[in-house]
């Protein structure tokens, strides 16, 4: 299958395709999304948070997202492999993000990276050579034309992809219409953006949480590994033979 690009994802919007993404953390996990065809593995800073029991998605440093960001681009032979710059680089400045940004693609394998930041910010590291996804949210009582403004600046400033969370079918649409790069979304996205998001723990139900939870996934891999685990457990106490 074709490698994924920067300029594919760009013209997949050109041509009204809708772009699928996932947020994943691992190997394996980036090899299965690979194979299923997925065009964009997002490797997010929530891997704090949902992999690895940390409070906060701020906690998680450069060096730490930098080993999930190498084991997902070990495992993405086609997908656009993004990565998350995370909270404490952003916040530090925009030289400091700018340096995040450069190991995350030199040292993380990643093709483009993810951001919350300032058009200022994303276009100094545009300019340094990495391309960016840059993130932004809507939510309710949020005007539509200060979104569309806002998408217009991350544009202008050189983003290349746009990650537009609680967007909404009318800030979504206006937002998709007013500018000439994709515009896809995670948290609150819709059939309105030019693609979706979605985390790979929830879209299989990969979790402890996912035991008890009612949410809407298209798998439950926390009970099957509940049953797996306990089916072990009786084999083990019973004394059975375990072939592998």
């Amino acid at each position: 299958m074709e490698l994924v690009t920067v300029a594919a994802l760009q013209q997949m919007k050109r041509e009204g395709r809708k772009i699928v993404g996932v947020v994943a953390y691992d190997y394996p996990t980036a090899q299965i999304a690979d194979r299923a065809g997925v065009d964009l593995i997002s490797v997010g800073d929530s891997v704090g948070a949902n992999l690895w029991g940390q409070p906060t998605e701020t906690e998680v440093t450069v060096e730490e997202i930098l080993v999930a960001c190498k084991a997902v681009s070990r495992g993405a032979k086609r997908a656009l492999v993004s990565c998350d710059i995370p909270y404490g680089p952003v916040q530090a400045g925009t030289q400091a993000a700018v340096s995040a940004a450069v190991r995350l693609a030199q040292e993380g394998g990643a093709g483009m990276v993810k951001i919350l930041g300032s058009p200022e910010t994303v276009g100094a590291i545009v300019r340094a050579g990495v391309p960016v996804f840059a993130e932004f949210h809507g939510g309710k009582g949020v005007p539509v034309g200060r979104l569309v403004e806002e998408a217009k600046r991350l544009e202008a400033a050189g983003a290349a992809l746009l990650d537009f969370r609680h967007s909404g079918p009318e800030a979504g649409a206006a937002v998709v219409k007013s500018v000439s790069i994709p515009v896809i979304g995670g948290l609150g996205g819709g059939p309105w953006l030019d693609g979706r998001v979605r985390l790979a723990h929830t879209a299989i139900g990969y979790g402890a949480k996912w035991l008890d939870s009612k949410a809407e996934t298209y798998a439950n891999t926390a009970k099957l590994s509940l049953e797996a685990f306990t089916a072990l457990a009786a084999d083990v106490r019973a004394g059975r033979q375990i072939k592998g």
